[in-house]
C-alpha cells in the first residue's frame, strides 16, 4: 500500500532540482508540505494533512549521488581538458542496407585529414553523422541514395576528458546536465565514450555552454 513517504519520494525523484534544494536544507519544509497536500492527496485518492508531509519531507534521504561527497568532488575535480570544435553539421539518415557501404566511402574521405572532426552513431532506426561543415557537399553525395532525415549546421561540440574509472560514478552526468539547464542551454545531441563525454549545441549557446561546463569544473 503506498504511502505519504512513498509519494514524497515519486514527486522528488521526478524533480532533481527540488530534491537537491531540500537535501541542501535551502528551502521552506512548510511551504513545501502545503504545496504538495493536493497533488499527494490525489495519489492516495484520500485527504493528507500537510503535517503528514513535512514530516515525510523531514525524514526524506536523498541519494548518495546527489550530496557533495567526498568521492565525487574529488571526480569533478580532476575533470580533464575542455576542447571545442565548431563549424559542425550533424546529419540523421535512416538505417538502410546501404548505410554501412556509404558510411566506408565517408570514412575514406575523413582519413585524408586527420584535422577534421567526426563521430558517427547508429541507433535502431536511425544513424547520425556529425563532421567538419567543410566537407558536406562530400557527405551529401555520399549519403544521397539514404533517406536523409535531418541536417542541421552551424553547430558545435564542447569535449570533457573524464577520470578514469568514471563510469562507476552514479550521478556524474546530472551535474553537467543540472548546470546546462540552469544556464537555458539547449543540448542539439550528446555523445560519449569510455572517458570522455561530449555535448553539441548551435552556435548561439556555445559560450554559454563552455562557461557553464567551467562552473561545473571549478
Amino acid at each position: 500500500m503506498k504511502t505519504v513517504s512513498n509519494c514524497v519520494e515519486d514527486i522528488l525523484i521526478a524533480q532533481p532540482y527540488l530534491e537537491e534544494a531540500l537535501s541542501r536544507n535551502i528551502i521552506n519544509f512548510s511551504a513545501l508540505a502545503i504545496e504538495l497536500t493536493e497533488p499527494i492527496s490525489k495519489m492516495l485518492k484520500k485527504d493528507v494533512k500537510p503535517g503528514a508531509i513535512m514530516m515525510a519531507l523531514r525524514r526524506y534521504n536523498p541519494p548518495v549521488a546527489l550530496s557533495n561527497s567526498i568521492k565525487m568532488k574529488k571526480v569533478i575535480q580532476n575533470l580533464g581538458d575542455i576542447t571545442v570544435r565548431s563549424n559542425l553539421t550533424d546529419f540523421t539518415v535512416k538505417n538502410s542496407e546501404t548505410i554501412i557501404d556509404n558510411h566506408a566511402k565517408i570514412l575514406e574521405r575523413i582519413n585524408q585529414e586527420s584535422k577534421l572532426f567526426y563521430t558517427f552513431t547508429r541507433g535502431i532506426h536511425e544513424s547520425n553523422i556529425i563532421v567538419s561543415s567543410s566537407i558536406n557537399d562530400f557527405i551529401k553525395e555520399a549519403l544521397n541514395n539514404e533517406k536523409l532525415l535531418a541536417m542541421q549546421d552551424g553547430l558545435s561540440a564542447i569535449s570533457i576528458n573524464l577520470p578514469q574509472d568514471n563510469s562507476k560514478i552514479a550521478g556524474l552526468y546530472y551535474h553537467f546536465f543540472k548546470r546546462l539547464a540552469w544556464e537555458g542551454v539547449v543540448l542539439y545531441e550528446v555523445l560519449s565514450t569510455t572517458n570522455e563525454f561530449t555535448i553539441l549545441v548551435e552556435d548561439e549557446f556555445v559560450d554559454k555552454a563552455f562557461a557553464a561546463i567551467k562552473k561545473v569544473k571549478s
